[in-house]
């Protein structure tokens, strides 16, 4: 399997680092932990089989000139019935572009109509904590409630994940986006 997920600036991925090691030394949550040199994300699609030459290629064209995003996380959630906690962005015009845009470009390489990844189907986030029972979601979310103010952030990359097993899912591939200024 792989994932394609969208990648923050050094000041807010150390934001959620951080927030996993808490949860870590709480006893609340290991996701930090539960794969090798796991990097905060958005995860944009998923694929089961991908042809990674012709992708590459074709990410690397597609986001030659794309400009950074804009993020600011001011909520978190949960999925139903998972024991997911998460930090919602702000869905903005221009962070649905990117996704529509996204898989408008890579249409060809979706080999799953059912992914939840897909537009109308797509809840942007950045896991927290996964796999929580129902207590320790309870707790992880009232420590996550009150950890943070607003964190305004940016998407400065574009990579793509193998889920090579459960605990190591290397990035194979990365596009750094044009700056802001």
């Amino acid at each position: 399997m792989y994932g394609v997920v969208a990648l923050f600036d050094a000041k807010t991925e150390q934001i959620i680092k951080d927030i996993w090691t808490e949860l870590r030394e709480k006893s609340i949550s290991f996701y930090a932990d539960e794969v090798v040199d796991r990097k905060p994300h958005i995860t944009l699609a998923s694929y089961h089989d991908l042809d990674k030459l012709s992708f590459i290629e074709h990410l690397d064209d597609f986001y030659e000139n794309k400009q950074e995003i804009e993020i600011s996380f001011t909520s978190i959630g949960s999925f139903l019935n998972t024991g997911i906690l998460y930090f919602s962005p702000i869905v903005t015009k221009h962070l649905i572009e990117f996704h529509e845009n996204f898989h408008i470009q890579f249409r060809q390489f979706n080999d799953d109509p059912n992914s939840m990844y897909l537009p109308e189907k797509w809840v942007p986030h950045c896991t927290l904590a996964n796999r929580l029972l129902p207590d320790k979601l309870v707790e992880a979310y009232n420590y996550c409630l009150h950890r943070n103010d607003t964190i305004v952030g940016k998407i400065q990359e574009i990579g793509i994940i193998e889920m090579v097993n459960k605990s190591n899912a290397p990035i194979i591939y990365s596009k750094s986006l044009k700056s802001l200024g």
